[in-house]
């Protein structure tokens, strides 16, 4: 199984840009706090490339921004190629999934992960919990609420 899941600040500015077969793809990095920290010392980080693609590249670049913290979700990919000077190299990058706003306190948020992904319209209102799974209809412009059921439905379970 190859799963990824990391939350972290985007480092640099986002830009969608298309292939030339018309895909959206937006790269960027970012920079992902260890967990342990030395006395006296400075908390470190670790820089890891993104890539979203289609609609989640739509999605980050409309929604994120250079300094906002980011978890993403997806796989790790690697890739072989040559450097100017002839030697073989190896790119590591994470390719998303699933997205997700972290609740950031800067934003109102209480550190709760609300999860949006494409094609969904605007986030709702601070105040809101909503959660959405990645690649539900098409065309939507806004997300619904998704159905509420309870222990006292005698239909059974919901799928």
């Amino acid at each position: 199984m190859n799963k990824v899941i990391m939350m972290g600040r985007i480092v640099n500015d986002l830009e969608l840009k298309t292939t030339p077969q018309g895909v959206n793809v937006c790269s960027f990095r970012i920079a992902v706090d260890r967990n342990f920290q030395r006395k006296g010392e400075e908390r470190k980080s670790d820089f890891f490339n993104v890539v979203a693609w289609r609609q989640n590249a739509e999605f980050v670049t409309r929604f994120f921004g250079k300094g906002r913290m980011i978890l993403i979700e997806g796989e790790l990919n690697t890739r072989q190629y040559t450097d100017k000077n002839g030697n073989p190299n190896t790119w590591y990058e994470i390719v998303t999934d699933r997205i997700y706003f972290t609740g950031e306190k800067a934003n109102g948020g209480g550190g709760n992960y609300q999860q949006y992904a494409p094609p969904y319209g605007e986030p709702p209102a601070e105040s809101g919990g909503y959660s959405a799974p990645a690649g539900n209809a098409q065309g939507a412009s806004a997300p619904a609420a998704a159905p509420e059921f309870s222990a006292a439905d005698d239909e059974g379970y919901p799928f």
